[in-house]
């Protein structure tokens, strides 16, 4: 069996590339992972949307996007964020 002798820029350029395909894949399957569950609680809603919790609040509070309250957590139906995100879609026209 042959040695190969690795150095310390051959580690840390092996560890930054592994990272990086680590972060790329865990990414990946945690939107995948939330796209495919019905039903979402409050931190994955603000990070689907990128909303604070205010505005998450706000949401709530005035009707647009609705809940379910079970004991002290509150969860979003996946479905209906994702028609309500249709009906308000705007297409702008340009028209020269």
């Amino acid at each position: 069996m042959a040695t190969s002798i690795v150095t310390m820029e051959e580690l840390n350029l092996f560890k930054m590339e592994l990272i990086k395909e680590l972060k790329s894949f865990l990414g990946e399957n945690a939107t995948q992972k939330t796209k495919s569950r019905r039903w979402l609680k409050s931190y994955e809603v603000k990070e689907l949307l990128g909303i604070s919790s205010g505005t998450l609040q706000n949401l709530r509070i005035n009707g647009t996007l609705p809940y379910s309250r079970i004991g002290g957590a509150i969860y979003y139906d996946n479905d209906e964020i994702q028609k309500i995100l249709d009906e308000n879609r705007i297409h702008n026209v340009f028209r020269r």
